[in-house]
């Protein structure tokens, strides 16, 4: 073999596994392999698992944080508004420069597969040109799959939906939208056909914006759902942020989750960024604004987590950590059960891996060798510390390593080191 790693838990509670690595595959999993290796690693008990996967990024707006000015409201329209504002002064160079920096942290937080919208309402489609160059230059260690969206509505923006036709034939390879940011309901329903009809034609996958909102009667979801079943697209399409789930009354949605999932449509909920926008223009009780994720699990809907943003007009924090991202998740929709946490690991991880169409995710014998080692003994434990990435590898070649999260003490009486896991005992 290239590559075993030894001693291994893994997300499924196995432990004292073995991973044989050849080829840049996995070739075989089992405790205690007798096989030889050009390289072993000791896990020492760590967590072993496939790599992070974020379903809902903006990496054409990352890192521009102060740029031309910063969202003093703190909404979600002034995040729009200033985005229009800085969308003059882009280059191709700073885009790229930026989200090339973004992806360098990425590795660095294990994660290796990326949902990116790029905005397509400008002429120019520079957005769009930088993001299939950045996604050419991180093609050997990071999967970016690239979203059409039509950030100021396919309706609503006089050229939007050429341009959006125009990206898909330069290589974007999903149909966006933004349905409740057109300039009536009638109008955002009316955009959801055209861009269903027109993925079912190309045989493209759908991720929308959709309902991002507190209005209990923005609905679009519900057609998302008609249209995906109408064309037959099921299990390619998604419903990105859902947030006026969270201001429906029980009955309709107690209606609509069986149509969301009938029509195999997936939901992304962005926690870092909808407990932030949402609930805006409430006074108290302040909605938490994110979709109802317990529930829609429970309804057999496949739910994952986005990071949406990090340092841009709408979101002024973020580091590409989708571990931030899952314990956010877990403390909003107050998943705390075992079950339910671990539910939150795997909707940075598997679950994305299916939205997105990954090939070869997972740690299965002919999987991908893309692989991390973090610095806890399972996914809760990683989610409750923010675990470090000890070791990220590609296709069986290390490309990133870290240290463990531990702190020298001089007390009196007391350990020397302080490691913050509770299943390991202090030195």
């Amino acid at each position: 073999m290239d590559v075993v790693i030894r001693n291994a838990s893994l997300p499924d509670g196995r432990r004292q596994m073995d991973i044989a690595i050849q080829g840049g595959r996995i070739a075989a999993v089992g405790p205690a392999l007798a096989l030889s290796a050009g390289r072993e690693i000791d896990a020492a008990g760590d967590l072993v698992t496939p790599p992070f996967v974020d379903a809902h990024f903006h990496l054409d707006a990352t890192l521009s944080y102060g740029l031309p000015r910063v969202n003093e409201s703190g909404t979600l329209l002034e995040g729009i508004a200033l985005w229009g504002e800085l969308k003059p002064q882009l280059t191709q160079d700073a885009l790229i420069e930026r989200a090339m920096r973004y992806c360098d942290w990425a590795v660095a937080r294990g994660l290796l597969a990326i949902r990116s919208h790029v905005d397509i309402c400008d002429e120019r489609l520079l957005a769009v040109e930088a993001l299939l160059e950045v996604k050419r230059r991180v093609a050997p260690y990071l999967d970016l799959q690239l979203v059409a969206f039509p950030q100021d509505g396919v309706l609503r923006n006089a050229t939007a939906l050429a341009n959006l036709k125009r990206a898909i034939a330069m290589g974007v390879e999903v149909v966006g939208g933004i349905p409740h940011f057109e300039r009536t309901m009638a109008e955002g329903a009316e955009s959801v056909r055209i861009l269903c009809e027109f993925a079912a034609e190309r045989g493209l996958m759908v991720d929308m914006h959709c309902d991002e909102s507190d209005d209990p009667l923005s609905r679009h979801i519900e057609t998302l759902a008609f249209h995906s079943q109408r064309l037959g697209l099921q299990g390619r399409v998604a419903g990105s942020h859902l947030t006026s789930m969270h201001s429906m009354d029980n009955y309709y949605v107690s209606k609509l989750l069986p149509l969301i999932c009938e029509a195999g449509v997936a939901a992304i909920a962005n926690p870092l960024i909808n407990i932030t926008l949402q609930g805006r223009h409430d006074s108290y009780p302040k909605r938490r604004g994110m979709m109802r994720v317990p529930e829609m699990l429970a309804a057999g809907i496949e739910v994952a987590f986005g990071h949406d943003c990090a340092m841009d007009p709408w979101y002024s924090l973020g580091s590409a950590d989708m571990l931030e991202v899952a314990h956010m998740g877990l403390h909003v929709a107050q998943m705390t059960g075992q079950q339910a946490m671990r539910d939150c690991y795997a909707a940075v991880t598997t679950t994305p891996a299916r939205i997105l169409g990954l090939q070869g995710y997972g740690l299965e014998p002919g999987c991908h060798a893309d692989l991390l080692i973090l610095d806890a003994g399972d996914t809760v434990e990683a989610i409750r510390l923010r675990a470090p990435r000890r070791l990220v590898m590609r296709r069986g070649q290390v490309i990133s390593e870290a240290p463990t999260a531990a702190a020298s003490l001089n007390l009196p009486g007391r350990p020397s080191r302080a490691d913050f896991r509770l299943g390991r005992a202090p030195a």
